[in-house]
């Protein structure tokens, strides 16, 4: 299998939780906004869990060996907003941050 922009992602259910288990990565993507790099030997596990009806807990769990000693792991939490719209998210050859500030 070669490697791809946003890996090879697996799901599967423990219990409640939602489990994503992503490999494959090649390095031309960051591992986040600011830019950090990663290496094809990336690893990503990420449990989605549903606290209760208006929020959602996305804990994520970073493996790269060529990168980082240890994996590293953080909790995301989203609360659901009523009555919003959602806001569209442009990314045309770097131009994303100035339609972001309106220009």
């Amino acid at each position: 299998m070669s490697p791809a922009w946003f890996g090879y992602l697996t799901g599967r259910w423990e219990g409640e939780v939602l489990v994503v288990d992503s490999k494959g990565f090649n390095d031309q993507t960051w591992l986040d906004d600011a830019g950090h790099p990663h290496r094809e030997a990336l690893h990503k596990v990420e449990r989605f869990r549903r606290r209760d009806f208006g929020h959602l807990e996305i804990q994520l769990t970073i493996e790269d060996p060529k990168m980082s000693t240890k994996p590293w792991s953080f909790v995301l939490q989203f609360q659901i907003v009523p009555d919003t719209e959602l806001i569209e998210d442009v990314c045309e050859n770097e131009k994303d941050a100035q339609h972001a500030v309106g220009k």
